[in-house]
């Protein structure tokens, strides 16, 4: 077995890179000052072609491949993305004006509208490429920075993936900042010993091809629960050491397809069972290990989704996947000052992920900043055959989720909040009223609303994990897990003694759910099912009623949760993205630095209006604060 570093997996066995075919989307752009003004010189000069190609942006790609409208109003050559051809032709229509012949094919480059195509128009229209030839800080890169750098050869995806992998190697299983109950993050189970070839492939396909995608080259930390064929997949449990899945999750071939990095598996809670992230894997057994936050190391990150949070606020990955059953997203973002969105259920495949309960379960990102969460959604929605539900989706998914990254969305929008979500801890309230003041101020209506009577059996209905759990993983076992697994069952399981410890009675009760309370619990007229319908139908027309582009509430409490709030998607089905709103302090009486996120719900696939809405507050806010202890390596 080769070991990265002490206690973090390598796998056995280095497999053949997964083969991928190149999916075309939607890029954003920016340069800098300097680069403009190099490319504006060369272009006034008429020596464009000449350019030395070390210090230009790639071609671009035949296809769009971000649709953020910033970005893309400019575009001149019809793929959807400024690049160097858009600047070459308005170099060669410059002095152009509204009497020339061929005006209609240049007038969305006269950026100050004044009839007239000048080197101004042109600085403009620069501003909108994905390059950067300044220095590259990875910490806190999004996948934009990321791309920019790469554009210019300031950096290589190989140079960001070794990056990674050092951080991981040097912060992970380290207790950085020791104290009284300190420990060390416990984030990563496994890193990819084939990552950096991934990386070389994404490298030469952007030198062959330009930039084809905005995840192009960029490294992803995946919850142990998606199957990935490279690396084992444990859920977090001893037991399934040696599960190593012939085939990638359904999610996880999204994201290859679009050139990304897999480059490591992230901790969670065993079987995403609870929100404190403590797993068994490659562990003795009898033994275990929590994850723990990397703004306070003695506080749990969250879960189940805890490890993906952890490593992506620690900087130790560029974007991050998780499950959310119960609320296995939104946790350990609300705890490490993520957004995070849970998706509609059917808006991603769940087919190669193990289940905890189908009813409620969907995958969804985790990232430092709403345009990577829009940019990582966008490679992992589809219809897949694997998981009937998804066939739901049909016609409501636009091209892009980025074309939703707009700053004024909360301009006109009215949002709606019930009073008893809020709570009453001292730093969830304080947040809550500078968040309401901050929503009205970028424009929107604030309403409180008097939910119907039923509102609170909505957030009152169990989790499905009880009853679904030994049915849905049955399924698993039987469509996905390595032949070569003993465990193949919950009693074997047990049998293996690989788990953590106390979770021994959940596991021998879930084993004697029968088929029949399953049934009755989640088949097609069971009481769950019917519950979440009805809870859909209630809050939709709820919204309606009020005119509502969203419910907002707080997704937690620091380090804690807010009454059953989390429950209020799973339990609809509907769609929620979370986005940090500040963080406590000593005056508050809380956990000083704590981080709390305020969640906005909204109809089905309403994905894009949060977004929207969840970016308009965030650039109004910056509420994300860095983790001081995980800085730059020295």
């Amino acid at each position: 077995m080769s070991i990265r570093s002490a206690s973090v997996h390598q796998p056995d066995q280095r497999p053949t890179s997964p083969q991928r075919t190149t999916v075309i989307r939607r890029t954003r752009t920016r340069t800098t000052a300097a680069a403009a003004l190099g490319i504006l010189a060369t272009v006034a000069a008429g020596a464009l072609a000449a350019a030395p190609a070390n210090a230009d942006p790639a071609p671009a790609p035949a296809t769009a491949a971000f649709l953020a409208p910033y970005y893309t109003a400019l575009d001149l050559t019809g793929d959807q993305q400024v690049t160097q051809a858009d600047l070459g032709v308005v170099g060669d229509h410059l002095g152009a004006t509204t009497a020339s012949p061929d005006w209609a094919s240049v007038a969305t480059a006269d950026v100050d509208a004044d009839g007239i195509l000048t080197v101004a128009d042109l600085a403009a229209v620069s501003e909108r490429m994905i390059y950067d030839d300044g220095p590259f800080d990875l910490i806190e890169a999004s996948a934009i920075d990321m791309q920019a750098a790469m554009n210019a050869g300031v950096t290589t995806s190989v140079a960001i993936t070794q990056d990674y992998l050092d951080r991981i190697a040097a912060y992970d299983r380290t207790v950085v900042a020791p104290g009284d109950g300190a420990r060390a993050l416990n984030s990563i189970i496994t890193t990819s010993d084939v990552a950096l070839q991934a990386a070389a492939d994404a490298d030469a396909e952007r030198a062959a091809d330009g930039m084809t995608s905005p995840l192009l080259g960029v490294p992803i930390a995946v919850k142990d629960n998606y199957d990935t064929a490279d690396m084992p997949t444990t859920g977090g449990c001893g037991c399934w050491d040696d599960n190593q899945t012939a085939t990638d999750a359904a999610m996880i071939t999204g994201l290859r397809n679009e050139g990304a990095v897999i480059l490591a598996k992230a901790s969670l809670d065993e079987f995403a069972f609870g929100f404190v992230s403590e797993f068994s894997a490659f562990q003795p057994a009898g033994t275990s290990t929590l994850v723990a936050s990397p703004y306070n190391t003695t506080q749990t990150a969250g879960g189940s989704s805890g490890g993906t949070g952890a490593a992506i606020s620690a900087n130790l990955a560029g974007i991050g996947f998780g499950t959310d059953t119960g609320g296995s997203i939104r946790v350990p973002s609300s705890y490490n000052q993520l957004v995070g969105i849970r998706p509609t259920v059917g808006l991603t495949s769940r087919d190669g992920i193990i289940p905890l309960a189908l009813s409620q379960d969907t995958g969804g990102p985790l990232a430092r900043s709403v345009t990577d969460a829009a940019v990582a959604l966008d490679a992992v929605v589809g219809v897949d055959p694997s998981d009937p539900i998804t066939s739901e989706q049909e016609g409501k998914v636009p091209d892009s989720y980025t074309s939703f990254l707009d700053p004024t969305a909360l301009q006109g929008a009215r949002i709606g909040y019930v009073a008893s979500m809020i709570g009453s801890n001292p730093t969830t309230v304080r947040l809550w009223n500078d968040a309401k003041a901050t929503l009205e101020a970028q424009g929107a209506t604030v309403v409180e609303i008097t939910p119907p009577a039923d509102f609170s059996k909505v957030l009152g209905e169990s989790s499905g994990s009880t009853n679904e759990f030994k049915h849905d993983l049955n399924g698993y076992i039987a469509a996905h897990l390595d032949p070569d697994v003993t465990a193949r069952s919950l009693q074997g399981i047990l049998d293996s003694g690989k788990y953590v410890p106390s979770r021994q009675g959940t596991y021998s009760s879930r084993d004697k759910i029968t088929e029949e309370t399953y049934q009755a619990w989640a088949g097609p007229t069971g009481s769950h099912t019917t519950a979440i319908a009805t809870g859909n139908a209630l809050v939709t027309s709820m919204m309606d009623e009020q005119d509502l582009d969203a419910l907002v509430y707080p997704s937690a409490n620091p380090y804690g949760t807010q009454s059953t709030n989390l429950r209020l998607s799973p339990n609809t089905g509907m769609p929620a993205v979370t986005v940090p709103m500040g963080q406590s302090i000593d005056a508050d009486g809380t956990v000083a630095g704590a981080g709390v996120n305020l969640e906005f719900l909204g109809h089905d696939y309403a994905e894009g209006t949060l977004i929207g809405l969840t970016y308009s507050f965030e650039q109004a806010t910056h509420a994300r604060t860095t983790p001081e202890a995980y800085g730059p390596l020295g």
